[in-house]
């Protein structure tokens, strides 16, 4: 069963206590062999001119091919893991399952939109000071270290890409649901192989050239007031059929969470530190440069450009 994309998750479940292992010979240990991204330098045609990158490389934007195609994708380098999380179990450390975290290098159980904005990043844009994570995963009892992840914002299907508004800063958010016992619908968590679209509600058997990787899809309506809720979920929907509810007027970027595993062959004894694959999630706490998200938005998502690599 396949599909290509766009809820919200409950807070996620009391801590497990698995410790990291090495990798086995069949999983590739550096995080360039299984699935390394070239950053290739590529014009931005007329409407937004030229994206230079951070390095200094120069950003992919690529004219639409097919309607609303905008996005903008960042690659973020695994960082660190730790049994924390900063929006289920703020101030409160070693309460969680371990959790694998990308993106901003300072994020722990204390962690505030403001401390991250003052941390670095493992981000291709240094400018993205958010912090993405989600739970370590197993093979048996051993540890399955992650290589990246990619963040891809773009409209969700349907949507008006010039409706898309940035995201507001220190917002919170789960997708995938960390208690669950059913399989998550194919619009909230896909597994492929590589960078393979074609994803399913099962862990495929993957090969050495096209690891294991784990999309997450996020809420793409906000309540216009909340970077938060009691459950971490109520401030956030999804859009139908291209449309945010009256409760959610806000369209705000779809984004896709892939996380990267040097894992191939048989998935049968795989698990996550939250408990079985059902529980399959991520979170997102964003602390980007206003300054910087909006732009993004307004040049990619807004003029329908595909910037930044790789690319879906």
């Amino acid at each position: 069963m396949t599909a290509d994309a766009g809820v919200s998750a409950p807070a996620e479940a009391p801590p497990s206590a698995s410790s990291p292992t090495s990798s086995t010979p069949r999983r590739a240990r550096g995080a360039a062999a299984a699935a390394g991204v070239v950053l290739v330098g590529l014009v931005v045609l007329s409407a937004i001119g030229l994206r230079i990158a951070d390095d200094g490389a120069v950003a992919a934007a690529l004219p639409p091919a097919t309607p609303h195609i905008g996005r903008f994708v960042v690659e973020c380098a695994y960082s660190h893991s730790g049994p924390n999380d900063p929006i289920v179990h703020p101030g409160h450390t070693g309460m969680s399952h371990l959790h694998d975290f990308f993106g901003n290098v300072s994020t722990d159980a204390t962690s505030t939109a403001e401390s991250l904005a003052a941390a670095d990043t493992t981000c291709f844009i240094a400018q993205d000071k958010a912090s993405y994570w989600a739970p370590a995963l197993y093979d048996g009892d051993e540890r399955i270290v992650p290589t990246s992840s990619d963040a891809y914002y773009r409209a969700a299907p349907g949507v008006d890409p010039t409706a898309v508004e940035p995201f507001p800063f220190g917002l919170k958010a789960i997708a995938g649901d960390a208690t669950s016992a059913e399989t998550p619908p194919l619009h909230v968590v896909g597994w492929a192989c590589g960078r393979n679209r074609n994803f399913s509600t099962e862990v495929p058997t993957c090969t050495p050239q096209k690891p294991l990787t784990m999309h997450v899809f996020f809420p793409d309506c906000w309540d216009g007031t909340s970077i938060d809720s009691v459950d971490h979920k109520q401030h956030l929907a999804y859009s139908t059929a291209g449309t945010c509810g009256r409760t959610h007027p806000v369209h705000v970027p779809q984004l896709e969470f892939a996380v990267q595993w040097p894992f191939w062959g048989d998935p049968a004894n795989l698990r996550l530190a939250s408990g079985p694959l059902t529980t399959a999630h991520a979170d997102f706490f964003n602390a980007w440069d206003p300054e910087r998200l909006a732009v993004e938005v307004e040049h990619c998502i807004g003029l329908d450009a595909v910037c930044g690599v790789p690319s879906f």
